[in-house]
C-alpha cells in the first residue's frame, strides 16, 4: 500500500512508519512536528520510501494534496495532554474533532477509502464493567480528551456508512516503549535525573493503570487492518494486565537505581478526568491472532532505558 501517516514523526507515527517501510510500503508522513521529531525519522528517510510534509492537518489544502495518490490513511496525530484539557479546551475539539474532519475530507476528495484510526481507551470514562468490553455501556465522558476522540469515531462512523468508506478504530491504553515523549514515565525519569532524593506523584499512587508496549501496538494496527472484515471495526488495545501507579515508581526508581522519598499529592485521580482505572478487555482483538509480547514491567524498562540513553528528548521537553 501507499500509506499516510499523520503524526507519522511522532512516537507512535514514526513507530508504525518504520514497520510500514519495513514491510515494504511506501508512506507518507504528515507533521507539523510540534511534538514528532526528525530524529525519529532519520532511518526512515535513508529507505527513499517516505516523503514528509511539514504541515497541520488543519490545514485542509495542503492535507488534501499531500494524501493524493495514498490509499490508506493512518491518522494518528492528536493532542494527547489530557491533564490539560481544561485549561485549553478548544486544543482538544481542534486538534482531535475537527482534524478528523479534515482528514476524513481530505480522504473524500482523494477517493481514499481506508482509516485506521488511533482512538482512545478514555472514551469509556469511568465503567462499571472490568475488564472493559467495546460494547460496555455507552459511558459518561469525563475527559475533553476522550469526548473529543469519541466524537472522531462517531464521523469515521459516519463518513463509512455514508460515503462507503472501512473504517478500523483503535482504543488505545497507554502506550510506552522507544521514543516515548509524554506521559507518567517520562515526567518521572525527568524529575528524578534532576532530583533523584525526592518524587512527587498525582493522587495517592494506587491508581490502576493498563499500559501496551509501542511495538505490540503497531502490530496489532496492521493485524487489525488486515483481518477486519466490516464497515467500522473497533477494537480495544491493551495488555491482559494492569498495575498500580506505585508499580511503576517501583520498577523506574529499581532502573535507575535510586531511592527517593515520594510525596504523594493524594486523592484517587491525578487530574480532572483521570480515570482511576483503566482495563480494557482485548478478546475481539484477540481472536485475529494478536497478543502481546512484552509486560508492562518491560515495557516500563525499556521505556526508561530509551530516555536515558536519549536525554536530549528529555532536554527538549522542558
Amino acid at each position: 500500500m501507499k500509506a499516510f501517516v499523520t503524526g507519522g514523526a511522532g512516537f507512535i507515527g514514526s513507530t508504525l512508519t518504520d514497520r510500514l517501510i519495513s514491510a515494504g510500503h511506501d508512506v507518507v508522513v504528515y507533521d507539523n512536528f510540534s511534538t514528532g521529531k526528525e530524529e525519529f525519522l532519520r532511518e526512515a528517510l535513508a529507505s527513499g520510501r517516505v516523503t514528509v510534509t511539514r504541515g497541520d492537518v488543519l490545514d485542509q489544502s495542503l492535507l488534501t494534496a499531500s494524501m493524493r495518490g495514498c490509499d490508506t490513511v493512518f491518522h494518528i496525530a492528536a493532542n494527547a495532554d489530557v491533564r490539560y484539557g481544561l485549561t485549553n479546551p478548544r486544543r482538544d475539539v481542534d486538534q482531535n474533532t475537527l482534524a478528523t474532519f479534515h482528514v476524513l475530507e481530505a480522504m473524500r476528495a482523494n477517493g481514499i477509502g481506508r482509516i485506521v484510526f488511533s482512538s482512545t481507551g478514555s472514551i469509556y470514562g469511568e465503567p462499571d464493567v472490568f475488564p472493559t468490553p467495546e460494547d460496555a455501556p455507552f459511558p459518561v465522558q469525563t475527559s475533553l480528551y476522550g469526548a473529543s476522540k469519541l466524537a472522531g469515531e462517531g464521523l469515521i462512523s459516519a463518513y463509512c456508512e455514508g460515503y462507503g468508506f472501512r473504517g478500523v478504530i483503535f482504543r488505545f491504553v497507554s502506550i510506552l516503549g522507544e521514543r516515548y515523549s509524554h506521559g507518567h514515565v517520562f515526567d518521572f525519569v525527568r524529575s528524578l535525573r534532576a532530583d533523584p532524593t525526592r518524587l512527587t506523584v498525582l493522587g495517592n499512587g494506587q491508581q490502576r493503570k493498563s499500559y501496551l508496549y509501542v511495538g505490540d501496538c503497531v502490530e496489532a494496527m496492521l493485524l487489525g487492518l488486515d483481518r477486519a472484515g466490516g464497515k467500522v471495526n473497533i477494537f480495544n488495545l491493551g495488555a491482559d494486565e494492569y498495575c498500580e501507579v506505585t508499580d511503576s515508581v517501583g520498577w523506574i526508581c529499581d532502573r535507575m537505581g535510586v531511592r527517593p522519598r515520594i510525596e504523594f499529592t493524594g486523592g484517587e485521580r491525578g487530574w480532572i478526568g483521570d480515570s482511576p482505572f483503566i482495563f480494557l478487555d482485548c478478546t475481539r482483538l484477540r481472536s485475529l491472532g494478536w497478543k502481546p509480547t512484552l509486560s508492562i514491567r518491560d515495557g516500563v524498562i525499556r521505556t526508561v532505558d530509551f530516555l536515558q540513553a536519549h536525554p536530549w528528548l528529555l532536554e527538549a521537553r522542558a
